[in-house]
Parts: structure tokens; sequence; C-alpha cells
């Protein structure tokens, strides 16, 4: 009877949490994404460095080590996956290369067209 009242409880709490966050996310603008995930995404490290610690407890049994290298694993994608797609994000803002503009004086160009390399058709003596 506990059991299922704290299984019923936490599903609950589970459920409103993700409610709440879809809402608070869908209202926040999008000139704010980037520097919220990159906050998620620190606090994401801090849970893995977390499950990271517990892994490292004597005492859990099979399946619970089982199931801690799965959410580690899921942690870990989560964390690299939000740190790519804020890189990207990041690269849309930043300002492209202009191209070089060719020069209109025309210096240094073999305008004579023989093939010598210097400027101007003049013999040499």
């Amino acid at each position: 009877m506990i059991i299922a009242s704290t299984l019923t409880t936490n599903l609950a709490i589970l459920v409103l949490a993700g409610f709440i966050g879809f809402v608070v996310i869908s209202k926040v603008p999008n000139t704010l994404h980037t520097p919220l995930m990159s906050g998620t995404n620190a606090i994401h490290g801090i849970v893995l460095l977390g499950g990271l610690l517990l892994f490292g407890l004597a005492g859990l049994d099979a399946f619970s080590k089982a199931l801690l290298v799965i959410a580690v694993a899921f942690g870990t994608i989560n964390v690299i996956g939000g740190f790519l797609v804020t890189d990207r994000m990041l690269e849309m803002f930043k300002s492209k290369p202009k191209s070089p503009k060719p020069d209109g004086d025309g210096a240094g160009v073999n305008t004579a067209g023989d093939g010598r390399g210097e400027q101007g058709g003049g013999s040499s003596s």
C-alpha cells in the first residue's frame, strides 16, 4: 500500500514537472534560447557527476547499477547534443568573413599578355 502511494506520488510529480517545464519553455523568446540551453547543459553536467558518484557507491545491486549506467549514458548524450546545438546556434550570430575584393589599379599584373610575369612589354638588353 505504501509503495503504491509513493509510486503514485512520484508519477504525479513527474507529470506536473513535465507540464510546467513545457509551459515555461514555450514562453521563452527565441533570443533567450541559447543562454537557457547553456545553463541547462551546465545543470545536466552536475547531474552526470552525481550519477558517476552514485555508481561508485558500494551496496547497489546489479539492477540499480544497470539503470544507473543507462541513465548516465542518456545524460551524456543529452549534454553533448545540447552543447552541439548551442554551438550551432551561436554560429548563426557570427559575422561571415568578407571575401577580398580585387584591387582596381592592376598593380603587379602582366597586362601585355606575353607571359613574362613583369608589367609592360619592354625588352631586356
